[in-house]
């Protein structure tokens, strides 16, 4: 089951997409250009390139993987070969002659299968980081063969009678609190999905799964050759109110494109959002706006609305086997929303305030747009006339904004934070002793500030090129636990900031800087686990963003800003009054970003909660959209077709509201570190959210580490405070 979780993870992640073309021909770490014929590759090449991707970590620090030496023409073999080495495992314990027990049915699943989890770890970095054609060729053959394995480990009848046989015996009782939390989530692995099933109906639930993985695979891939094939050259003329740091980077990108001397816009939100922010050009504007909302929506052979009729039929279909409803019931089950009411009820209380801070930022829009002879704002135009807005009202200019948002300060910050809360210190790794995928990645050793001891390393990869997924996201390579020695953690985040000139620092957003603390909570969360088994390394959805979001916090502190929000140029601290303007506008713009979030979480709720027979997506998403008098300026932020948390894996489907859960907890947590005498380094609280919040992982049901945490359970009315909306009752 361990490694049903990792796989299941790895596709919530984003590891099972596709990227832009990288190398396969030697190293993880050589160049996307290069190209490999594996035809040509000899079988003594191909085995000892087997033999890398399964072999044990070696080197420092408890191990780490060989990034620098493993090659792409290993990765099929060698995920077949570990195929097998698992099944044999759960096989011996399946059959086991001895009555089934803890220590001899579930622990020995959660030691089974570290051949398998080596090689995931490479997996994910083809996919997410160093992404290649070849891989993706790969990657297509083995999804339905990776599914059939784990639907052999679900379905083993044997297997789950012993586990059963745990579960409901006298044993249980004995167990720790957090054994015993194993054994319920490890049986209800089983139970929800397809263990229970008999014959036929087993038959076509394993059926059902390996077809999901082919068309989870294929949409992720469409969406990213919309990606790749649209990229926009402009020329100087065409630069109009774009800044010089936007200007460095387009200019870099056209080059690395082969086009010197021009400026290239990608396909992606770390391209296009400044773009919309800034240019003054309306009908450009207009031109990356549709390119990018229209990603998978263009009716050429990487449309997506076909695949998304049939991820949601077999989807039902799968769920109505095990007797649910519908596929939100199934997904929400296990979840703290426990049910999709309870999910919708939470969006809908917000959802009218959130339309109707949009019409006031609507309106004080067109008083500035007026002027510019625009009457009506149009979906390009609003983060253009919003970022006049934000000047106009706060005399709050981003681009400002941005000259003391350095990376490297950013990252000081980070790491000043979690020795202030965690008591941890990260050391750069230089001496090259730690192998990397890309030159880019730089890697820290992260001990206990008071007794020294190694916690484990933090791998940053920063910034984007091709062949790296858009976005950022965080994800390990190794996880702590005790069963056989107790292992150090091997965490990582992976962000998309663009680089500019050569030798000068790299300057972000105010957005970018928020979400470069967000993930680097993820981080955290994985290096102070204290758990005992694999399994409890694993999240529940809607809670597991809660402790991400919650360091968002730290970055608006004055320790913070006073000592790290530097200027690039001078050095000079952030002034007060600029400080003082970015905390007055907090919740500016606040209608349009909870807008277009929800709008993605009600319709990812919507799709399934519906009888998905004869569902057109795109005239299901325009009609539910009307019926919420969605505005028209504003689009969901992740249209269908490329709604990539929903259709490239199963961890987000009817799982998005759960970013909105994960805030109520937030907003209510954050009020305990504001009430407390030190604030948000007050060292009582502090001590606690390690405790309660962050070590236990998915040791603890979340309600219950929640409560001990706050000492009662989260309340809505800290998250409409947080956004600047009425409280009501």
């Amino acid at each position: 089951m361990k490694l049903n979780k990792l796989f299941a993870a790895m596709a919530i992640s984003g590891v099972l997409w596709g990227c832009n073309s990288t190398d396969t021909s030697q190293a993880v770490s050589q160049s996307p250009e290069a190209e490999v014929n594996t035809v040509a590759a000899n079988s003594a090449e191909v085995l000892a390139a087997t033999e890398l991707l399964m072999s044990e970590w070696t080197g420092p620090y408890q191990g780490v993987p060989a990034f620098d030496k493993v090659s792409l023409i290993g990765l099929k073999p060698a995920l077949e070969k570990a195929m097998a080495l698992n099944l044999a495992e759960i096989e011996a314990i399946a059959n086991n002659p001895a009555p089934a027990n803890f220590e001899n049915t579930i622990v020995e699943m959660e030691r089974a299968g570290k051949v398998l989890n080596r090689i995931f770890r490479y997996y994910g970095i083809w996919s997410a980081n160093r992404s290649s054609a070849e891989f993706r060729e790969i990657q297509s053959e083995m999804a339905p063969k990776l599914s059939a394995f784990f639907s052999k480990i679900n379905q083993n009848d044997k297997l789950f009678q012993r586990v059963s046989a745990v579960y409901n015996g006298e044993e249980v009782k004995s167990l720790s609190k957090e054994q015993q939390r194993l054994v319920w989530l490890v049986y209800n692995g089983f139970a929800r999905n397809g263990a229970t099933l008999q014959g036929e109906q087993k038959a076509r639930y394993a059926e059902i799964n390996q077809r999901l993985a082919q068309l989870h695979t294929k949409f992720a891939n469409n969406v990213l050759a919309d990606e790749e094939n649209y990229v926009l050259f402009l020329d100087e003329s065409q630069l109009g109110g774009l800044t010089d740091s936007i200007i460095a980077a387009a200019a870099k990108a056209a080059k690395e494109r082969g086009q010197e001397g021009k400026y290239a816009f990608t396909n992606t939100r770390s391209s296009m959002d400044p773009f919309l922010t800034y240019s003054t050009e309306r009908e450009l504007r207009k031109q990356v706006w549709e390119t990018y909302y229209n990603r998978g929506d263009n009716g050429d052979e990487f449309d997506n609305n076909e695949i998304i009729k049939e991820i949601l039929t077999l989807r039902h279909e799968r769920v109505g086997l095990l007797g649910y409803d519908n596929y939100a019931s199934w997904r929400l089950e296990d979840r703290m929303a426990k049910k999709p009411e309870n999910a919708i009820a939470l969006m809908e209380k917000v959802w009218p305030a959130a339309i109707a801070r949009v019409d006031e930022e609507v309106a004080d829009m067109l008083n500035i747009a007026k002027a510019d002879g625009v009457k009506m704002i149009k979906p390009w135009d609003y983060r253009y006339y919003a970022e006049k807005v934000r000047m106009d009202k706060y005399a709050l200019d981003s681009s400002e904004v941005k000259k003391y948002l350095q990376v490297e300060k950013l990252q000081d910050a980070m790491f000043y934070v979690a020795g202030r809360l965690f008591n941890y210190s990260f050391s750069e790794i230089t001496d090259g002793s730690v192998p990397v995928f890309h030159e880019d990645v730089r890697v820290w050793d992260v001990k206990d500030k008071t007794s020294g001891e190694h916690i484990g390393l933090f791998y940053l990869d920063p910034f984007a090129r091709k062949g790296k997924r858009s976005g950022a996201w965080a994800t390990t390579y190794r996880s702590h636990t005790t069963i056989d020695g107790k292992t150090n953690v091997l965490s990582s985040n992976n962000s998309n900031f663009i680089k500019g000139k050569e030798g000068e620092p790299v300057l972000i957003s105010w957005d970018d800087a928020e979400t470069f603390f967000h993930e680097f909570g993820h981080a955290l969360h994985f290096l102070s686990s204290n758990v005992d088994y694999p399994t409890l390394n694993g999240g529940v959805r809607d809670y597991t963003e809660f402790q991400s979001q919650l360091l968002e916090r730290w970055l608006t502190t004055d320790e913070v800003i006073n000592t790290y929000l530097v200027h690039y140029k001078t050095g000079e601290p952030m002034p007060k009054d600029l400080v003082a303007k970015i905390k007055q506008a907090a919740t500016f713009n606040e209608g349009f970003k909870t807008t277009e979030y929800l709008a993605s979480a009600i319709i990812d709720m919507k799709l399934h909660t519906t009888d998905p027979a004869g569902i057109d997506p795109d005239k299901f998403e325009r009609e539910e959209l009307g019926k919420l008098n969605m505005p028209s300026q504003i689009v969901m932020r992740h249209r269908t077709p490329h709604f990539g948390h929903v259709f490239s894996g199963e961890g987000y489907s009817a799982a998005y509201y759960g970013y909105m859960w994960a805030e109520v907890l937030t907003s209510d947590a954050s009020e305990a570190f504001e009430e407390a005498p030190g604030g948000y380094y007050d060292p009582a609280v502090a001590a606690k959210l390690v405790e309660h919040l962050f070590s236990v992982r998915n040791a603890v049901d979340p309600a219950e580490a929640y409560r001990a945490f706050r000492g009662r359970d989260a309340v809505v009315d800290a998250l409409m405070r947080d956004r600047g909306f009425p409280v009501t009752k």
